[in-house]
């Protein structure tokens, strides 16, 4: 077999028959996910809700640490669900796609992480600036 996605430990008739809750508890938080990301961009590109981006920085969180997961599970079990394949097939059908949903949840994660900073920031000067304006009247 060229390749063969994550084990048939976690996934499959194997799975469902050892009540390995793995399956059914990383598709209900891909569910989550997906409504996070939904609800993100109604909020952001729809009514123009300036808090949205703490859905989005939250829903990419989630994307990031979910796919951190995977990979430390392959690692923590001896790459039980990739261990089988070629260096080179390895690279092409698992780290590079794989890969990119650890690159680009990061890249949302800062940017959305700087814009929220960046909204901390102005609203703590903004109230510093209407306390001073208050002491003065």
């Amino acid at each position: 077999m060229l390749y063969r996605p994550r084990s048939m430990k976690m996934y499959g008739i194997p799975a469902l028959e050892a009540n390995n809750g793995f399956t059914n508890a990383q598709s209900l938080l891909n569910v989550v996910e997906t409504l996070l990301n939904i609800l993100y961009l109604y909020l952001a590109h729809v009514v123009a809700w300036p808090p949205a981006s703490l859905i989005g920085f939250t829903s990419a969180s989630l994307t990031l640490s979910k796919t951190i997961l995977y990979w430390a599970q392959e690692y923590y079990c001896g790459f039980c669900g990739i261990g089988h394949n070629t260096v080179s097939d390895l690279l092409i059908y698992w780290i590079i796609p794989n890969g990119l949903w650890i690159v680009v949840p990061t890249v949302i994660v800062a940017q959305l992480g700087k814009d929220l900073t960046q909204s901390l920031n102005f609203a703590a000067k903004a109230s510093a600036n209407a306390k001073l304006i208050a002491k003065k009247k």
